[in-house]
């Protein structure tokens, strides 16, 4: 039953996220409605940085209660929300204002964004409750390749809406943003049946704020495994900052229509659909650090495979979103079991706060990265990220120096 209920939010969040995917969709919806690189870099460091930026306070509110699933459901439930503002816009003001569409964006993604921080500790730490170590690694590959699936049906109909010619712009936009908000609805379900065990609740894990703040440098120190994963996790940032520019990159450098969004998207789902089966094994027959040093690795070629074909033309370059499918179902099976298994069960909801406040990285990049791609192109922006990933992978070698049994 258990599994059941994760897969089943898996498989709609996953159809969900398809209608906005932050590597075809988003980057594509705003281009085509500022052009601004800068604007796409400063609104795709809101939606990815902000949930990391409030994670400690989230996880310092819910280490004080003992369930934790009305946070889950409040938080996806202001989703879809935001799905339904967002969506709202684009089809008032889509044509007629589109800066004023893009102004409404900074606010709905705040929320969207605020909210997928809460709910995401929440479930992470309800998952740890319910799911035993060792299990993890398999239960994350079986929900990613159920998800995949769930995310290939999201693609065809992604395709499908770009190529009706009465769905024009912004309408196309419109729709799959509300096809979103009822998929997080559907998705929200499950957790309506969760039998959630309480969580312990000790006074030496409640401290204020100020004063959990101050304990942080030591919770580092104590716990080596905890800080290098801290450390990888920010340098992998630089993977997840340069995907959704491997969209505007197409746009710019083969003048793709709005038709490849859906071609490129369903090319991303299939690398993840066929990549399970290897993050699935590696997990099974190794651990989920395997995973992400596999995932780190892929993460510094891919770029330099961007550049090495780019000059084939806009077919070709859909192998770009393949390899990005292996990295985006990897980082799912690999990155979340990996730091389940190094910190303490009864701490889990403090460990996972500081764990995303410190992510600090991925607040900063985009915005970087768009800047950096608006006045020096494409090449120094690839180059650097390659590099990073690299020394990534090498960084992350060797045993584990401490781990916890939760």
């Amino acid at each position: 039953m258990v599994y059941a209920i994760f897969i089943w939010h898996g498989a709609f969040l996953a159809l969900t996220m398809s209608m906005i995917d932050f590597n075809t969709v988003f980057p594509a919806m705003i281009t085509d409605l500022v052009g601004s690189k800068i604007i796409f870099g400063i609104l795709y460091s809101l939606m990815l940085g902000v949930p990391y930026l409030f994670s400690l306070l989230f996880g310092h509110l819910l280490s004080s209660y003992r369930y934790r699933r009305r946070f889950l459901l409040i938080g996806i439930y202001l989703r879809g929300l935001a799905f339904l503002a967002m969506a709202a816009f684009m089809y008032l003001f889509g044509t007629k204002d589109p800066w004023l569409v893009v102004g409404s964006f900074f606010v709905w993604i705040l929320v969207f964004s605020l909210s997928g921080s809460l709910a995401g500790i929440s479930y992470d730490d309800i998952f740890g409750k319910l799911v035993p170590r060792g299990e993890r690694g398999k239960l994350a590959a079986a929900r990613q390749f159920v998800s995949s699936l769930a995310a290939f049906g999201g693609g065809w109909i992604i395709a499908r809406v770009f190529s009706v010619n009465s769905l024009t712009f912004p309408k196309n936009y419109a729709l799959v943003l509300f096809i979103g908000f009822v998929g997080l609805v559907i998705a929200s379900i499950a957790f309506w049946f969760i039998k959630e065990p309480p969580a312990e609740v000790r006074e030496d894990i409640r401290p204020p704020l100020r004063s959990l703040l101050r304990r942080v440098p030591g919770i580092l120190r104590e716990n080596p495994e905890f800080l290098r994963f801290i450390v990888v996790e920010n340098l992998s940032s630089f993977s997840l900052m340069i995907m959704p520019f491997y969209m505007i990159f197409a746009k710019d450098k083969f003048a793709v229509s709005d038709a490849y969004i859906g071609r490129y998207l369903l090319f991303q789902i299939g690398g993840a659909i066929a990549s399970n089966l290897l993050w699935g094994w590696i997990a099974g027959r190794f651990d989920s650090k395997k995973v992400v040093r596999f995932c780190l690795l892929l993460g510094g070629l891919i770029p330099l495979v961007a550049l090495g074909i780019a000059h084939f033309g806009a077919n070709i370059f859909a192998i770009v979103f393949l390899l990005v499918g292996f990295v985006f179902s990897g980082r799912r099976v690999g990155f979340e079991p990996y730091l389940l298994d190094i910190i303490p069960a009864t701490d889990r909801p403090i460990y996972l706060g500081i764990r995303g406040t410190l992510n600090v990285l991925v607040v900063l990049l985009p915005v970087l990265g768009g800047v950096i791609i608006h006045f020096a192109g494409y090449l120094p922006v690839f180059s650097l990220v390659a590099a990073v990933m690299f020394t990534s992978f090498f960084l992350l070698n060797g045993k584990p120096v401490g781990s916890y049994q939760g």
